[in-house]
């Protein structure tokens, strides 16, 4: 074949795909709103005819009989019928798999959870199924997550609204009876004014932590600590209160551990810890705190004589608000000991202090009728 000759073919069949191209491409943009099915027939109909029509042009300008020409023809021809076809089927399963998705991200906007049983597509299509169904779970924890919160919200403001009315109203009856002159120990009832006003103070400041908690702009500044300071410091500013309450206090130490933590808040977290114990040892009884190293962690805990916690209600300590049953709250020493039980935060204050360490905190039962054992559980700093 002569060089001329095969760039005339060249020539003929890049001018036909191109006319075949250009004309496919005005079809898509028409066909742009149907189905997909018509875009896939589409696109393999503008394959087989680009060769087709290049073939056929190029057969006639061969001048090759009408047999070899009539044979060229039926060729192209079955396959061109046969390819879009199969691209009609493909098109059409690609609807029927996209069909199903759609149900499935209905199903998933509705409140239902995406079955994904009905894709059987390629793998992407599978993927996309399976995507929609952890993320209608995903979901559904959201919302669960959303309703325990706003039901908590609520719940603190009954609790606290309940817990502030109390001192309000004792406050108002000692400052009348002040103002009346009927108090018969003036000095006491100063006292006690005192006693109630330090409490409310200590219940906004605990509300005021658990909004920077829950907003999210607690700072925390980790630094070197030694945790034998940490649990000295938390022991000394504890003593007062449980001496008012005869409690005793003692702990242990393993020496030179380091950790990483903000100061402030893990001795607020441990000082609630220990005020918490107290508040629920008996007199006479004995609040340990201890701290060690283990596994890479390091481990404080706070032991007191409770008398445990019922089993069902391990699991709600951290609650806001929660404060257990009356039988688990001795009463005061004496009137002058200490103001009554708080609000039930300080508890969810050192969960969350906890867990912006990236630690964890847990409580658990001694023998029966004994304690409770309080741990918090922080990464370990190596000793410098």
């Amino acid at each position: 074949m002569r060089t001329a000759d095969r760039i005339e073919i060249v020539a003929i069949a890049a001018v036909c795909a191109l006319a075949v191209g250009l004309l496919g491409l005005l079809a898509a943009w028409l066909l742009r709103r149907r189905s997909v099915r018509w875009q896939v027939g589409l696109v393999v109909l503008v394959a087989v005819a680009a060769p087709y029509l290049g073939i056929s042009v190029v057969a006639e300008r061969m001048l090759i009989s009408r047999h070899d020409f009539t044979v060229v023809t039926f060729v192209g021809s079955a396959a061109a019928l046969v390819s879009l076809a199969v691209a009609l089927a493909l098109g059409e399963a690609v609807a029927r798999w996209s069909r199903s998705l759609r149900s499935d991200v209905r199903r998933l906007v509705s409140g239902d959870a995406p079955d994904g049983q009905g894709v059987r597509g390629p793998a992407e299509f599978r993927e996309l199924a399976a995507e929609l169904k952890l993320s209608r779970a995903r979901l559904d924890e959201a919302q669960q997550r959303e309703r325990q919160l706003e039901e908590s919200r609520r719940d603190l403001v009954s609790w606290v609204s309940h817990d502030l009315r109390t001192p309000l109203a004792g406050l108002r009856a000692m400052t009348e009876a002040l103002e009346d002159g009927m108090a018969p120990d003036p000095a006491r009832y100063h006292q006690q004014v005192r006693a109630e006003v330090d409490r409310m103070a200590q219940m906004v400041d605990d509300l005021f932590e658990l909004s920077r908690l829950d907003g999210g702009v607690l700072r925390i500044n980790p630094e070197p600590v030694l945790l034998g300071d940490l649990i000295s410091d938390a022991l000394a500013g504890a003593d007062q209160v449980a001496r008012a309450r005869s409690v005793r206090l003692g702990g242990t130490v393993e020496e030179h551990v380091h950790l990483s933590a903000d100061p402030a808040g893990i001795s607020r977290a441990l000082a609630n810890l220990i005020a918490n114990a107290v508040r629920h040892t008996p007199s006479e009884g004995l609040v340990r705190v201890e701290g060690r190293s283990s596994a890479g962690q390091v481990e404080l805990s706070v032991t007191d004589q409770c008398g445990g916690i019922a089993d069902q209600d391990l699991h709600r300590v951290f609650e806001r608000g929660w404060q257990g049953d009356a039988a688990r709250t001795p009463a005061p020493a004496s009137a002058d000991a200490l103001p009554g039980k708080g609000a039930g935060l300080g508890l969810a204050i050192v969960k969350g202090i906890v867990e912006a360490h990236r630690g964890e905190v847990l409580v658990e039962n001694l023998a029966p009728a004994t304690g409770c054992r309080f741990v918090i559980r922080l990464p370990l700093t190596p000793t410098p």
